[in-house]
Protein backbone atom coordinates (compact mmCIF):
# COMPACT_ATOMS: atom_id res chain seq x y z
CA UNK A 1 0.00 0.00 0.00
CA UNK A 2 1.37 3.42 -0.98
CA UNK A 3 1.98 6.03 1.70
CA UNK A 4 0.05 9.14 0.75
CA UNK A 5 1.27 12.49 2.06
CA UNK A 6 -1.35 14.77 3.63
CA UNK A 7 -2.51 17.58 1.32
CA UNK A 8 -0.78 20.82 2.15
CA UNK A 9 -3.11 23.75 1.50
CA UNK A 10 -1.84 27.18 0.56
CA UNK A 11 -2.60 28.58 4.03
CA UNK A 12 -0.59 25.83 5.74
CA UNK A 13 2.30 26.52 3.36
CA UNK A 14 2.09 30.23 4.19
CA UNK A 15 2.15 29.49 7.93
CA UNK A 16 5.18 27.24 7.49
CA UNK A 17 6.91 29.81 5.29
CA UNK A 18 6.12 32.62 7.74
CA UNK A 19 7.62 30.54 10.54
CA UNK A 20 10.60 29.76 8.34
CA UNK A 21 10.92 33.51 7.65
CA UNK A 22 11.27 33.99 11.41
CA UNK A 23 14.00 31.37 11.44
CA UNK A 24 15.70 32.97 8.42
CA UNK A 25 15.52 36.37 10.12
CA UNK A 26 17.23 35.03 13.20
CA UNK A 27 19.97 33.38 11.14
CA UNK A 28 20.56 36.23 8.69
CA UNK A 29 23.46 38.54 9.48
CA UNK A 30 22.79 40.86 6.56
CA UNK A 31 20.73 43.93 7.42
CA UNK A 32 19.52 44.13 3.82
CA UNK A 33 18.23 40.53 3.91
CA UNK A 34 16.60 41.06 7.31
CA UNK A 35 14.83 44.17 6.03
CA UNK A 36 13.57 42.30 2.93
CA UNK A 37 12.23 39.45 5.11
CA UNK A 38 10.53 41.90 7.46
CA UNK A 39 8.80 43.66 4.54
CA UNK A 40 7.42 40.38 3.13
CA UNK A 41 5.97 38.91 6.33
CA UNK A 42 3.28 41.56 7.09
CA UNK A 43 1.93 41.41 3.53
CA UNK A 44 1.29 37.69 3.83
CA UNK A 45 0.04 37.96 7.43
CA UNK A 46 -2.66 40.50 6.45
CA UNK A 47 -4.03 38.15 3.79
CA UNK A 48 -4.76 35.37 6.31
CA UNK A 49 -8.28 34.83 7.66
CA UNK A 50 -8.07 34.28 11.48
CA UNK A 51 -10.42 31.25 11.67
CA UNK A 52 -8.66 29.62 8.74
CA UNK A 53 -5.34 30.39 10.45
CA UNK A 54 -6.46 28.62 13.64
CA UNK A 55 -7.51 25.55 11.63
CA UNK A 56 -4.24 25.57 9.65
CA UNK A 57 -2.10 25.85 12.80
CA UNK A 58 -4.06 23.05 14.45
CA UNK A 59 -3.66 20.89 11.35
CA UNK A 60 0.09 21.60 11.21
CA UNK A 61 0.34 20.70 14.89
CA UNK A 62 -1.61 17.43 14.38
CA UNK A 63 0.58 16.56 11.37
CA UNK A 64 3.67 17.17 13.54
CA UNK A 65 5.04 20.02 11.42
CA UNK A 66 4.76 22.34 14.44
CA UNK A 67 5.71 21.72 18.05
CA UNK A 68 4.73 23.47 21.25
CA UNK A 69 7.47 24.74 23.55
CA UNK A 70 6.45 25.69 27.07
CA UNK A 71 8.28 28.67 28.54
CA UNK A 72 9.28 28.92 32.21
CA UNK A 73 6.97 31.93 32.50
CA UNK A 74 3.95 29.86 31.35
CA UNK A 75 3.94 31.06 27.75
CA UNK A 76 3.49 28.64 24.86
CA UNK A 77 5.47 29.06 21.65
CA UNK A 78 4.81 27.26 18.38
CA UNK A 79 7.99 26.33 16.51
CA UNK A 80 8.75 24.38 13.37
CA UNK A 81 9.46 20.73 14.10
CA UNK A 82 12.29 18.91 12.36
CA UNK A 83 9.76 17.71 9.73
CA UNK A 84 8.34 21.24 9.41
CA UNK A 85 11.80 22.65 8.73
CA UNK A 86 12.39 19.91 6.19
CA UNK A 87 9.05 20.67 4.48
CA UNK A 88 9.78 24.41 4.18
CA UNK A 89 13.26 23.76 2.86
CA UNK A 90 11.86 21.56 0.12
CA UNK A 91 10.06 24.58 -1.30
CA UNK A 92 13.18 26.42 -2.50
CA UNK A 93 12.02 27.82 -5.83
CA UNK A 94 15.50 28.03 -7.33
CA UNK A 95 16.39 24.40 -6.58
CA UNK A 96 13.00 22.80 -7.04
CA UNK A 97 12.52 20.05 -9.62
CA UNK A 98 9.94 17.39 -10.37
CA UNK A 99 10.89 14.00 -8.97
CA UNK A 100 10.67 11.16 -11.48
CA UNK A 101 9.02 8.05 -10.01
CA UNK A 102 10.35 4.59 -10.88
CA UNK A 103 7.18 3.69 -12.77
CA UNK A 104 5.14 6.04 -14.90
CA UNK A 105 1.41 6.00 -14.07
CA UNK A 106 0.59 6.65 -17.76
CA UNK A 107 -1.07 9.99 -16.97
CA UNK A 108 -0.25 13.44 -18.27
CA UNK A 109 -0.31 16.58 -16.14
CA UNK A 110 -1.24 19.70 -18.10
CA UNK A 111 -0.75 23.11 -16.57
CA UNK A 112 -2.57 25.84 -18.49
CA UNK A 113 -2.42 29.54 -17.78
CA UNK A 114 -3.95 32.72 -19.11
CA UNK A 115 -2.07 35.63 -17.57
CA UNK A 116 -3.10 39.09 -18.86
CA UNK A 117 -0.75 41.04 -21.14
CA UNK A 118 -0.34 43.76 -18.50
CA UNK A 119 1.32 41.07 -16.32
CA UNK A 120 3.73 39.94 -19.05
CA UNK A 121 6.79 39.81 -16.75
CA UNK A 122 4.85 37.63 -14.33
CA UNK A 123 3.83 35.34 -17.20
CA UNK A 124 7.45 35.02 -18.30
CA UNK A 125 8.55 34.23 -14.73
CA UNK A 126 5.92 31.47 -14.49
CA UNK A 127 7.00 30.09 -17.88
CA UNK A 128 10.67 30.18 -16.78
CA UNK A 129 10.00 28.30 -13.51
CA UNK A 130 7.77 25.70 -15.16
CA UNK A 131 10.57 24.91 -17.61
CA UNK A 132 13.18 24.94 -14.84
CA UNK A 133 11.34 22.31 -12.76
CA UNK A 134 11.02 20.00 -15.76
CA UNK A 135 7.72 20.80 -17.47
CA UNK A 136 7.79 20.94 -21.27
CA UNK A 137 5.97 23.61 -23.22
CA UNK A 138 3.13 21.79 -25.00
CA UNK A 139 1.68 25.00 -26.45
CA UNK A 140 2.39 28.68 -25.73
CA UNK A 141 0.56 28.77 -22.39
CA UNK A 142 0.26 25.02 -21.75
CA UNK A 143 2.94 22.92 -20.07
CA UNK A 144 2.99 19.15 -19.66
CA UNK A 145 4.64 16.50 -17.51
CA UNK A 146 4.14 12.75 -17.15
CA UNK A 147 5.15 12.96 -13.49
CA UNK A 148 3.24 14.15 -10.42
CA UNK A 149 4.05 17.84 -10.04
CA UNK A 150 1.14 19.33 -8.06
CA UNK A 151 3.27 20.41 -5.10
CA UNK A 152 5.88 22.10 -7.24
CA UNK A 153 3.32 23.87 -9.44
CA UNK A 154 1.26 24.94 -6.40
CA UNK A 155 4.36 26.40 -4.76
CA UNK A 156 5.23 28.43 -7.87
CA UNK A 157 1.65 29.69 -8.06
CA UNK A 158 1.68 30.66 -4.37
CA UNK A 159 5.08 32.29 -4.70
CA UNK A 160 3.85 34.50 -7.55
CA UNK A 161 0.24 34.75 -6.31
CA UNK A 162 -1.07 33.57 -9.70
CA UNK A 163 -3.42 30.74 -8.72
CA UNK A 164 -6.43 32.48 -10.31
CA UNK A 165 -4.82 32.40 -13.77
CA UNK A 166 -3.84 28.72 -13.84
CA UNK A 167 -5.68 25.42 -14.38
CA UNK A 168 -4.34 21.92 -13.80
CA UNK A 169 -5.58 18.92 -15.84
CA UNK A 170 -4.86 15.21 -15.41
CA UNK A 171 -5.22 13.39 -18.75
CA UNK A 172 -5.03 9.70 -19.59
CA UNK A 173 -4.25 10.04 -23.28
CA UNK A 174 -2.99 12.62 -25.73
CA UNK A 175 -2.96 12.20 -29.51
CA UNK A 176 0.79 12.86 -29.87
CA UNK A 177 1.73 10.72 -26.88
CA UNK A 178 4.60 8.89 -28.62
CA UNK A 179 6.30 12.19 -29.42
CA UNK A 180 5.94 13.30 -25.78
CA UNK A 181 7.17 9.96 -24.46
CA UNK A 182 10.36 10.42 -26.49
CA UNK A 183 10.81 13.97 -25.16
CA UNK A 184 10.52 12.72 -21.58
CA UNK A 185 12.62 9.63 -22.32
CA UNK A 186 9.78 7.28 -21.36
CA UNK A 187 9.68 3.67 -22.62
CA UNK A 188 7.32 3.36 -25.60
Amino acid sequence: MKHKEPRMGSLKKKVLLLLAAGLALSLSHSGKKQWWILRQVPREWEKINRQALDRAINSLYVSRLLEEKQGKDGTTTLVLSKNGKKETLTFNIDKMEIKKPKNWDKKWRLVMFDIPEKLKKLREAIRYHFKKIGLIEFQKSVFISPYPCNKEVEFILEFYNTRRFVRFVLAEEIDNELHLMKKFDLPC
